[in-house]
């Protein structure tokens, strides 16, 4: 289990560059014209990151996508091996792919579940342009208090529909 929180993390980190990337090229349709970024590509919305707020603002995010991916590893792989064992004391499950499926998808609700806030904080810090947000605990205390608890899985349906095939391979 550390191992996978620590892998996931390092992974998060490392990708955070492409992932604020994506981030803002799949926002900037939404912007008026006049402050659309128009990136030309992954690799072109990187260096001009870069050239426009420096080196270091690859990093916008980061945090939230950390925790995100060390909660997400954390939850698919304790609660795989704990849906498979509870689903095997059933008489409707024996040791075969259905049970394999069966507790990947449960794993992969509870993995998004848990994960879901941190994806949302991640989106919002990698999406602002005005710095709203203090860090990941004020972009969480602010969604809470501004438009109340059920927005911190604000994408949780396409964001399980994502996961959950990932988690049965």
């Amino acid at each position: 289990l550390s191992f996978s929180m620590v892998a996931g993390g390092i992974g998060a980190f490392v990708g955070n560059p492409f992932d604020l990337a994506l981030v803002r090229m799949a926002a900037d349709s939404t912007l008026p014209a006049a402050e659309r970024r128009n990136y030309n590509g992954v690799f072109d919305a990187v260096s001009r990151i870069v050239r426009t707020e420096g080196f270091t603002s690859l990093w916008i995010g980061a945090g939230p996508t950390i925790s995100r991916c060390i909660v997400l590893n954390m939850a698919q792989l304790t609660t795989y091996s704990q849906a498979k064992e509870e689903l095997l004391k059933t008489p409707y499950f024996q040791d075969n792919i259905w049970c394999h499926l069966a507790s990947s998808m449960i794993s992969g609700f509870v993995a998004t579940a848990a994960s879901t806030p941190f994806d949302v904080a991640k989106t919002r810090i990698q999406y602002d342009r005005t710095g709203q947000y203090a860090g990941m605990s004020d972009c969480l205390l602010q969604t809470l208090k501004n438009e109340g608890p059920l927005s911190l899985w604000k994408g949780f349906g396409p964001a399980y529909f994502r996961l959950a095939p990932q988690t049965v391979l």
